[in-house]
């Protein structure tokens, strides 16, 4: 080897340990930086004929394991979708209060009851009376400030969906731009590891609110897409647009026909301007943002709608009477008649019948006022094998039972307005159909009249569970339930259900007592509670404590996930750090060999120069 060769070599050499020492610097100096990934150069030897040999940076490489990086992108979207819902539900077991507490919804029920049972036994103490009311407010404001910190809670899932979404748009717009400054570039100094590094942390940042998809191309891009397909970032960024609700409310509620939503959808709008609703098509599965929608638009709801059982359910056990209807006949014809002129608004007929195949089968006729919520659905009532026939009383009592034979003609059931406002249903004739009874469910407007009363309302209006277009008066009733304003200013109501009731007559609050803890009510199975094949049913203390439980047990799922899922990013994020992290140690052995090389590779230079310097002088 000559000098001039032997000088080339060892001025690569200093070179390329230069860039080497440079690369250990920026490892050691960003031990501690977020999101760093360690990084090392690759030499190759490089043969230059007459020049001699040498070597170069071939590429500046992250220390990275693909692989185990996608797992902790996937884990780390499930882990914050785990961790979000166990927040949400530790908030929602405080609104429901600690059990065995005297602020929990059974314990204030249970002074109701203990305060009727008391005035059961003294009806003309007006002390009684006025702690009976006191008690009962204090219920019915408890169902309010329930359904308020469900609805706030729905509103903070709102909110963090915006704030989740204006991230994600951020980030896409950085993914994009990085990608314009990689493209086609030169992986031969720091600049494109530093770009990377910051990169990947954008996508960590989207991956943690929402599930995606990373697809490295050759030319030093990425393109993600969500968990199904859909594109957010090419050559270029799409992005997410979502409107906040200012006020959400019971019925408030999202719908995937835009036209009904009462909330935002999540839409993905492309750098063309193409728009795709990723809640609508399920693209959101995992992630942060999967959960806020779960809770906004699912699990608050559903606890929404069991408090609101609760609230109906004490109504109708005090309001609602059920009356038989009387067994006629007609010739060969056998039915039942019934009186409707006190059905209210979603007050409902009831018919059993068995047909020639000896199944038996029950309809509800529920009355409708407002025509635009026609024709009901079976969800309606809480029974799912329960026909449900929404009539209009506009047109008369004649009008009713036309539209019951338009609506029912083929089961064989047979209607007629045979006087005034009687109804009556008959079979079809020997042979065919049984009609096995007919009743009505009637809703007391008035503290006198009979035992039955509406002691809770609806506002300053009787609650009767009317249907209309934009949906049952069920939905939010736990916020608007207060006590009839008319027993506040009189409690003596609470025993005078007649003019001539003696003053300590208990047969009003025996009837409320018996009402509140014994009688069995159903549930409808969008509480949650129950099948839809068997709906729950029990008293109200019964579906209390199923509803307590049953959220208890969700909450400590929830818990049980967060804390699963918590192990398994830290295994992974500990496994991604043990190859990709700067370890010191090891950063500090690879410098002490560096500054050999580097003190070698000087070494052939003296001497290289030492020579030339001999050579001149002689």
């Amino acid at each position: 080897m000559g000098l001039t060769q032997a000088l080339q070599t060892s001025l690569s050499g200093l070179n390329a340990t230069q860039t080497s020492i440079g690369i250990v610097a920026g490892n050691v100096a960003n031990a501690n930086t977020a999101g760093y990934i360690a990084q090392a150069a690759t030499q190759v030897a490089v043969t230059s004929g007459n020049a001699g040999d040498s070597v170069r940076i071939s590429q500046i490489n992250r220390v990275l394991d693909q692989f185990v990086q996608t797992q902790l992108r996937s884990e780390s979207s499930g882990g914050a979708y785990a961790d979000l819902k166990a927040n949400f539900y530790t908030q929602l077991q405080q609104i429901y209060g600690t059990p065995g507490s005297s602020t929990t919804l059974d314990s204030t029920f249970n002074n109701f009851t203990t305060a009727v049972q008391a005035l059961s036994t003294s009806p003309n103490s007006a002390a009684a009376q006025s702690q009976t009311v006191s008690a009962a407010q204090a219920l019915a404001q408890q169902l309010n400030s329930a359904t308020t910190s469900i609805q706030t809670l729905r509103s903070q899932a709102d909110q963090g969906i915006a704030s989740d979404v204006q991230t994600i748009n951020n980030a896409l717009t950085q993914i994009s731009n990085i990608n314009g400054q990689l493209v086609g570039g030169s992986k031969d100094d720091t600049t494109a590891a530093t770009l990377e590094n910051q990169r990947d942390q954008y996508i960590d940042q989207v991956a943690k609110l929402m599930d995606v998809r990373v697809v490295q191309n050759t030319d030093n891009t990425v393109s993600l897409f969500t968990g199904s397909g859909a594109q957010l970032v090419g050559t270029q960024a799409s992005q997410l647009q979502f409107t906040p609700t200012g006020t959400i409310t019971p019925t408030t509620q999202y719908n995937a026909d835009p036209t009904k939503s009462g909330l935002s959808t999540i839409s993905l709008v492309s750098p063309s301007g193409g728009t795709t609703d990723l809640v609508a098509n399920g693209e959101i599965r995992s992630g942060e943002l999967a959960g806020y929608l779960n809770m906004r638009d699912s699990v608050l709801v559903q606890a929404q709608t069991q408090i609101d059982a609760i609230a109906a359910g004490m109504s109708t056990a005090l309001s609602d009477t059920t009356t038989a209807g009387s067994g006629v006949t007609s010739g060969t014809q056998n039915g039942f008649s019934a009186d409707i002129a006190n059905l209210s608004a979603g007050n409902t007929v009831n018919i059993s019948y068995t047909d020639a195949s000896n199944v038996q089968h029950t309809v509800t006729v529920m009355r409708v006022d407002d025509p635009t919520a026609l024709p009901l659905s079976n969800s309606v009532t809480s029974d799912p094998n329960d026909t449900v026939v929404g009539v209009s009383f506009a047109g008369g009592y004649g009008s009713v039972a036309t539209q019951l034979n338009a609506a029912l003609g083929a089961t064989g059931l047979q209607f007629a307005n045979t006087s005034g406002s009687t109804l009556r249903v008959l079979d079809s004739g020997p042979g065919t159909i049984t009609v096995n009874s007919m009743s009505t469910t009637t809703t007391a407007t008035s503290l006198t009249g009979s035992t039955a009363l509406p002691l809770f309302v609806d506002g300053n209006k009787t609650y009767t569970g009317a249907v209309t277009g934009t949906g049952s008066e069920s939905v939010g009733y736990a916020g608007r339930i207060t006590v009839n304003a008319a027993l506040v200013a009189d409690p003596s109501k609470l025993v005078a259900y007649q003019l001539s009731t003696a003053a300590g007559d208990a047969t009003r609050p025996n009837y409320i007592y018996d009402q509140l803890v014994n009688a069995s009510l159903q549930y409808s199975p969008s509480t949650g509670i129950g099948g839809t094949a068997s709906p729950f049913s029990g008293t109200l203390s019964d579906y209390m404590s199923q509803m307590v439980s049953t959220q208890s047990l969700a909450a400590n799922a929830a818990t049980n996930l967060k804390a699963g899922q918590d192990i398994v990013v830290s295994a992974l994020q500990a496994r991604f750090n043990s190859t990709s992290a700067v370890n010191i140690d090891t950063e500090m052995s690879n410098l002490l060999s560096l500054q050999n090389s580097y003190g070698a590779n000087a070494r052939v230079m003296s001497t290289v120069k030492a020579m030339l310097d001999s050579l001149m002088q002689m």
